[in-house]
């Protein structure tokens, strides 16, 4: 207990301080030592983050933010975006600013200039320029509170402002803005000032000064709709991207310029896989030749994996009466991201957004005996959701995808061997395809929305855990995360520069059975509830395919490559040989092509190379003598004098030896 000239504060180690009141979380951190102080950049106070300047109350729990962290980065960006702000109201007299938050891996800012005007590509190194001048004025985040009268009075010229003040202060609660403060009624509101000139609306908490920023670099601008509503103003947002260090920012840069490499559009179309002919309209793929032969090796060994696993295969149509999604609860909770319905003579229908109410149907149509659980039903099945355009990513956010999708009922005894047996075919399929670095995540009830009782929540919830426990797996736990109808598990792999993707899941749903009224006989003669569990390896096959064209580059394994082998003729005369080389690779089932002696050879060579073909055989006067090729493999020493038969016993070794891999898990 102190007394009141002192305060005592907790640490994250558990012990505690005492200090002389009025004692700031800075003045914690210096306390600590020299480098923690100089490190820091914020504070987290009794679980709220606050600034550095923020005095210590007794009792206080604190854990200081620094600069090197998740927390202090989002800090650090957040300051950068309101320096973007105080340069561009600087540069562009008379321009309105509405929120700029921290992102991943950076911040943005949302502006309207003058007469519609917008930002140039010179007009970004104007901003960066001006940031940088104040930066190097070191001038501070000075926060204060003002009443909502006072606020509406101090942002008179900004109308976004204005109406973020006016809508959280009507209803009494917290704006959905990112970028937003924690108004209640009556309350202050806090704001920021750089300068006297400068003020803006903002929670905090934000660095000391601008002088802690530095590292930072604006990236494009793209256009953003006022609160995401096409009805509002189109605002021009500037992304940029802000770190601890010039090294930290380097290596961002330098990730950020290998993923462009690795861009599955830009590879699609350099390597002639897809395309999104705009008669399509947004949203929708064309899958050429080679794409489709990837494409199909993957549908294939979906197909060959799940027949091993015990499923059975069902198809499905495309759209289906809205009897049905109103059954499903679509129509209540997914209507938003469904296509608009079509009005035909015998009701009104829609495309399918997703396959599991027909799936339901299938376990519907007769009685089922607890004989027949676990009934996996499997079916790659296409499904059509209506994303908003500018969320629209080549396959990554597509409007019309196809899933390798099953749905397992099973009975709650069966539920944990059941989950388990899932874990272990979601990572056998995705290691199967490269991937070897996993993160796994429990979202858990949500108490306020949910279906369904708290004794199957709970057995379900437990059978998910113990699955990812059985199986030795670290895991995170989000907390009220999981959708209305059940806990899930998501799984994100790893590529191979570094970046995180979500790809599969596993979900428990006590909806839909109570829904549809499904039901199975046990074995006492009554009747019981299945409970149905949603699961998706690929996720879907079109995203699937962008994330695995990323991680490969393009440069796909042998075993999955649309064209594994090209024989090059050094000249026309050695056309005829190139075929029959051609010949033995194609009847020992080798996707095979042969380029014709039209172009100089160092020319065929080269475009092969960049279509990231595995293997390229040359063949010349001396092969021809010998019955030989000359193998130049992707990323490898070239061979001479390759006996043909030897090439191919080989290649078929190669390609057989990851095939079975893949069906082996």
């Amino acid at each position: 207990m102190s007394d009141s000239s002192t305060v005592s504060v907790r640490l994250p180690d558990g012990s505690e301080r005492a200090y002389p009141t009025g004692t700031t979380v800075h003045d914690v951190a210096a306390s600590i030592g020299r480098r923690l102080a100089k490190a820091a950049i914020a504070a987290e106070v009794d679980g709220a983050q606050v600034d550095l300047g923020c005095e210590v109350s007794d009792g206080a729990q604190v854990a200081i933010i620094t600069v090197d962290t998740d927390d202090g980065r989002e800090v650090l960006r957040h300051s950068t975006a309101h320096v973007m702000a105080q340069a561009v109201t600087q540069l562009f007299p008379g321009a309105k600013f509405s929120i700029g938050p921290a992102i991943t891996d950076g911040f943005y800012y949302d502006f309207e200039l003058p007469d519609g005007a917008t930002f140039s590509d010179e007009d970004l190194i104007r901003i960066e320029t001006r940031m940088r001048e104040i930066v190097a004025q070191d001038q501070p985040f000075v926060r204060s509170e003002v009443s909502a009268t006072e606020a509406l009075e101090l942002f008179s010229d900004q109308p976004y402002k204005r109406e973020i003040i006016e809508r959280v202060t009507a209803s009494g609660g917290q704006a959905d803005d990112v970028d937003s403060v924690d108004i209640a009624p009556g309350s202050d509101i806090s704001v920021y000032r750089n300068t006297p000139e400068f003020v803006d609306l903002c929670r905090g908490p934000h660095v000391p000064s601008t002088g802690r920023l530095g590292h930072f670099k604006l990236m494009k601008v793209a256009g953003a709709y006022w609160r995401g509503d096409e009805r509002a103003p189109m605002l021009q947002r500037i992304y940029g991207t802000a770190w601890e260090s010039q090294a930290a920012l380097d290596d961002h840069l330098e990730r950020l310029a290998e993923a462009a490499k690795r861009d599955h559009r830009r590879l699609a179309t350099e390597l002639d896989l897809i395309s999104f002919p705009s008669e399509l309209g947004g949203g929708l793929a064309v899958w050429h030749p080679k794409g489709a032969t990837v494409r199909k090796l993957m549908e294939d060994y979906s197909r060959q994996r799940h027949e091993r696993g015990g499923y059975e295969f069902v198809y499905t149509p495309h759209l289906a009466n809205a009897r049905l999604f109103e059954t499903s609860g679509h129509l209540d909770f997914y209507a938003d991201g469904m296509y608009p319905p079509m009005e035909m003579d015998n009701g009104v229908y829609f495309p399918k957004p997703m396959n599991c109410p027909m799936h339901c149907l299938v376990y519907r149509s007769r009685q089922r005996s607890y004989r027949e659980l676990p009934l996996r039903l499997f079916e790659l099945g296409t499904v059509y959701r209506y994303e908003r355009a500018g969320t629209l990513h080549g396959l990554l956010r597509i409007r019309g995808f196809t899933q390798d999708d099953s749905h397992i009922y099973c009975t709650e005894e069966q539920l944990p061997d059941e989950v388990a047996s899932l874990l272990d075919f979601v990572l056998s399929v995705l290691r199967a395809f490269g991937f070897e670095d996993f993160s796994f995540h429990l979202s858990t009830r949500n108490p306020d929305k949910y279906v369904g009782t708290d004794e199957i929540w709970d057995k379900a919830t437990a059978a998910l855990a113990a699955a990812l426990e059985r199986h030795g797996l670290d895991y995170t736990v989000k907390d009220g995360d999981a959708a209305f109808y059940g806990p899930k598990i998501d799984i994100d792999v790893r590529d191979a520069i570094g970046r995180t993707w979500q790809l599969s899941t596993i979900q428990a749903d006590f909806n839909l059975p109570e829904r549809f009224g499904l039901e199975y006989v046990g074995a006492d003669n009554a009747r019981h509830r299945p409970i149905m569990l949603h699961r998706a390896l690929f996720g879907s096959v079109e995203r699937f395919f962008g994330v695995l064209l990323e991680h490969y580059a393009g440069a796909f394994p042998v075993w999955l490559a649309p064209v594994q082998v090209r024989v090059l003729p050094v000249a026309k005369a050695h056309e005829a040989y190139a075929a029959t080389v051609h010949g033995a690779l194609q009847s020992a089932g080798v996707r095979a092509e042969t380029s014709a002696a039209d172009d100089p050879l160092g020319k065929r060579i080269r475009a092969s190379k960049m279509e990231k073909i595995p293997y390229v055989l040359v063949v010349g006067d001396d092969d021809v003598a010998a019955g030989t090729v000359g193998v130049n493999p992707r990323g490898g020493e070239v061979q001479r004098g390759v006996r043909g038969d030897d090439f191919v016993a080989q290649l078929i070794s190669e390609i057989s030896a990851g095939t079975s891999l893949a069906l082996d898990g």
